[in-house]
């Protein structure tokens, strides 16, 4: 059985050497699937549910949506982001850091590894929507 709650943030990042228009400072408005997969519990308050949706919904806010809401979501790895995340560090916005470049499969992939790894939740797929008409999917049958 599976069950998908769905998330809503914006956040700014840019794709340093990048050869489009996304190497520059941009934001969008993400949307965020969160699947997860498991059995009906039996019994209890939690009976004939995978999850109960407010305990995702607790979750996912706590280690995503909470986090990257309006954050500059940059990679540590490149110089020049590095240094704007510094500068915005300096007035206290809000950065977000992580190890690969911040594309939308990167970011799925980071996404899916901190709900599973920190938040303990048995998440099958991510899908990350940069647009209303461009999304990524990450199950982690790659083990990334």
């Amino acid at each position: 059985m599976k069950i998908v709650k769905t998330f809503s943030f914006d956040l700014a990042h840019m794709l340093d050497g990048h050869d489009g228009k996304c190497r520059n400072l941009h934001g969008h408005t993400y949307k965020l699937e969160v699947e997860i997969s498991g059995s009906l519990a039996q019994g209890g308050a939690k009976d004939g549910m995978v999850m109960d949706f407010a305990d995702v919904k607790a979750c996912v806010k706590h280690w995503v949506a909470e986090p990257f809401d309006h954050a500059f979501v940059y990679n540590r790895h490149s110089e020049r982001e590095s240094r704007l995340a510094a500068l915005l560090q300096n007035w206290q916005l809000k950065t977000v850091a992580m190890d690969k470049r911040t594309t939308a499969e990167n970011m799925a992939q980071h996404m899916f590894c901190l709900l599973r790894q920190q938040g303990g939740l048995n998440v099958s797929a991510i899908r990350l929507w940069e647009t209303p008409t461009s999304y990524c999917e990450y199950t982690g049958a790659n083990h990334d």
